[in-house]
């Protein structure tokens, strides 16, 4: 049957239930703007959840796909192919901690690769399977597979999952007494974090909080696992988030953006763990595809320029403002949090619970918004979005807190 006769969103009951996505079906996108099928226009605030970072339709991006699209698709790891050699290594020289890298498909992978490599490295300290414990922090979020998922300290994950893989413990985020105390019994083989929560609710690790945690594990022999899948790749103003803290990770985990759109993930590690996964330890299919290496190169190089750095600092200041002027006239707020491009309006007390009616009103009135939990608007642009568009976007949120407001 031609695509023509059926509309797209009768096909929806084919995919298995897990999603509540809204009624539209989104057909083209160019830089920070995005069409449906019938024509109608967005400003992306969303960004494919904080994915798109050069926006749609980037043209380096694409000239990358097509160029390596019509040289080589695929090849197993048995062999080499150009594009992930010359993409590990400029990970290794951007990261300023790693030595290797091991590249796969998505955040959860990344942090599955992760989360193997503290177990095996816990393994070659001579250190028995209930000394290997990795330490989470709640409001967390690592991913859907069962060990990434049980790491997300959230049981609105979990729950009829179980049982649940062992070895992971779970304290407050921000909290360094609670941590101090976690990591006493000498079994944390590792602290797993992330500088800023996304689906925490936008929550930045306080000042000093990522530091403590860095001498915390030097004090226990711990290794620092950063999650940097969301708010890394220049999301918070650096390439790198944990810059801003001032730490050295020994292992980062990264996704998302990494690949501007195309499905990538990668696992840093620095010399402490580098050399202790060995032939067959670990694995991959499509890691290290040359087509999501080749565009993911681009992304790199570009993610990683002054240009983004002043305009992601730029788009914050504007979008802070506008929040702040908005909340002036309609008192929808309790603040506002965040690093950078990564931003959370906690909704006030008397909306909480709403954030997925607002997102409604938000599509209704042309801004693609998300949410982070029930009581956060998270706001996750493009970080190459332009002054209009942060200005058009932050029009048409007011419009649709009116309405809600009505």
């Amino acid at each position: 049957m031609p695509d023509t006769v059926v509309s797209p969103l009768s096909l929806a009951d084919r995919y298995l239930p897990v999603y509540r996505q809204r009624a539209l079906v989104l057909e083209r996108g160019r830089g920070s703007r995005l069409w449906d099928s019938d024509g109608r226009e967005y400003v992306d605030f969303a960004a494919g959840i904080a994915v798109c970072g050069l926006g749609h339709g980037d043209p380096d991006l694409l000239a990358a796909l097509q160029e390596q699209a019509g040289r080589l698709w695929h090849t197993s790891n048995v062999f080499h192919s150009e594009p992930p050699l010359r993409l590990a290594d400029e990970l290794v020289r951007a990261s300023r901690f790693a030595t290797r890298v091991f590249l796969c498909n998505s955040g959860a992978e990344a942090n599955e690769a992760a989360i193997k490599l503290v177990r095996k490295w816990a393994a070659t300290q001579g250190r028995p399977p209930e000394r290997r414990t990795i330490l989470t922090f709640r409001g967390s979020f690592h991913g859907r597979t069962l060990a990434a998922v049980t790491a997300t300290a959230q049981p609105k994950y979990q729950a009829g999952y179980e049982p649940l893989p062992g070895g992971f413990r779970h304290v407050d985020f921000n909290d360094v007494a609670a941590l101090e105390a976690a990591m006493g019994g000498g079994d944390v083989a590792a602290v797993l974090v992330e500088p800023v929560q996304g689906e925490g609710g936008v929550m930045p690790a306080a000042p000093g909080f990522l530091q403590a945690i860095r001498a915390l594990c030097d004090r226990h022999r711990a290794l620092l696992v950063l999650d940097e899948i969301q708010c890394g790749m220049g999301r918070t103003g650096g390439l790198f988030a944990h810059w801003q803290d001032g730490v050295t990770p020994d292992v980062v985990t990264l996704a998302k953006a990494l690949g501007g759109g195309f499905p990538i993930g990668a696992m840093l590690a620095g010399p402490e763990v580098a050399e202790v996964m060995r032939f067959g330890d670990h694995g991959t299919t499509f890691g290290g595809n040359p087509l999501a290496a080749a565009v993911a190169r681009v992304a790199l190089r570009k993610l990683g320029s002054a240009e983004i750095a002043a305009n992601v600092a730029r788009q914050s200041a504007a979008l802070r403002a506008g929040l702040a002027a908005l909340d002036d006239k309609l008192r929808l707020f309790s603040g506002v949090r965040g690093r950078g491009l990564m931003l959370g309006a906690v909704l006030a007390p008397d909306l909480a619970g709403r954030a997925g009616e607002i997102l409604d009103h938000a599509a209704a009135e042309g801004l693609l918004l998300l949410q982070a939990g029930p009581d956060v608007l998270r706001f996750v642009p493009p970080l190459n979005i332009g002054d209009d568009d942060i200005a058009e976007g932050l029009q048409r949120l007011g419009a649709a807190l009116r309405a809600l407001a009505r």
